[in-house]
């Protein structure tokens, strides 16, 4: 896990100012107040939304008279926070958020119906299906697009990777995008990945019948520090969803397990898709 990522720093921070203004007694139209400022900016400071500035984290802890020794640790995870990740460059595609979660992630959980992961694609793959789900996307944004996607995949080989758990349907690899040549690259990558120590590729065949995975995607993110609850992104056609609530986060963690259980073994999954390649 990257322990100095600025998402990691920030949502540790935003964490740390909750607990301070909890342990004060105070609401958060009780600080807004103080510093002058809308209790918007409050909440999204508590929760990871916006980063909060060092003027804030100053004025903050001298609302809730904390030590100097704690003062400084806040003030540096202030200025960490503030850092940009090399996923900022991609902001306007809406990316941005999820990337630099999965960078500072100890563990991703990624369950795919329809297509295979982008940590798992090839490019000749990933081409296909950005213009499948956008065919008027302009070419420049295409490319944009695919080279973020490549980029992406680094953290699989970076030296203190995440472990990646990939579920897929068996739907993910019968459907053949791009064409029959390209569809047998893309297998063969996901059995050549699959036998890296830190990832995991389950398939769950079709006879399995109805399993919690039927009615939504996610990518289920989880963090070394005890500290910060998992985060479950949800993508849409319309936006895309970050869950924390910890109600939310037990129901994807059951539907993790559960789909565990209902898939191949690691070792036959990687079977399974061997012979699906060969087929084609």
């Amino acid at each position: 896990m990257a322990s100095d990522s600025p998402t990691l720093r920030r949502r540790e921070l935003a964490a740390r100012l909750r607990k301070l203004r909890l342990e004060s007694g105070k609401s958060i139209e009780e600080i807004a107040e103080r510093l002058l400022c809308h209790p918007t900016k409050i909440s999204r400071m508590e929760t990871a939304k916006r980063a909060a500035s060092l003027r804030d984290v100053r004025d903050l802890c001298g609302i809730y008279e904390v030590d100097a020794r704690e003062r400084d640790e806040l003030m540096r995870l202030a200025r960490d926070a503030r850092q940009q990740g090399w996923w900022q460059h991609y902001g306007d595609l809406g990316i941005a958020p999820l990337i630099g979660l999965q960078d500072a992630a100890s563990s991703i959980t990624d369950y795919e119906s329809c297509i295979v992961p982008s940590l798992l694609q090839t490019e000749e793959y990933a081409r296909a299906i950005i213009r499948g789900l956008a065919p008027r996307m302009r070419q420049e944004v295409l490319e944009e697009r695919l080279e973020a996607r490549m980029r992406r995949q680094e953290i699989l080989y970076k030296e203190e990777p995440p472990h990646f758990w990939a579920l897929l349907d068996e739907a993910v690899l019968r459907r053949h995008v791009g064409g029959r040549d390209l569809m047998k690259r893309q297998l063969d990558k996901i059995v050549a990945v699959g036998h890296q120590s830190n990832v995991t590729i389950q398939a769950i065949p079709f006879q399995v019948g109805a399993h919690p995975g039927l009615d939504s995607t996610f990518v289920f993110m989880s963090f070394d520090d005890p500290g910060l609850s998992p985060v479950v992104f949800v993508e849409g056609l319309v936006g895309n969803i970050y869950l924390e609530r910890e109600v939310d986060i037990n129901r994807y963690r059951e539907a993790v397990e559960h789909l565990r259980a209902a898939a191949l073994g690691p070792a036959e999954s990687l079977d399974f898709i061997s012979r699906l390649s060969i087929q084609l």
